[in-house]
């Protein structure tokens, strides 16, 4: 699997959510886009990932 241009690798299929917590992401906090398509955060739990995905993690930054 690809995520921001870095190969990972998936040793079985795990949902997005799962991917994301182990990953340290705060889902509150980024943008998902998965194989080109932005992916809705109410469905991060049951979106199964496998080594055929392509993701793109985007953080939002606050500032002033």
């Amino acid at each position: 699997m690809k995520v921001n241009g870095e190969t990972v690798t998936l040793i079985q299929s795990v949902s997005l959510k799962e991917f994301l917590e182990s990953s340290g992401y705060i889902a509150g906090r980024i943008a998902v886009e998965r194989n080109g398509e932005i992916v809705p955060k109410q469905t991060y739990d049951s979106v199964m990932l496998t080594e055929a995905d392509t993701l793109e993690i985007v953080h939002f930054v606050g500032g002033g």
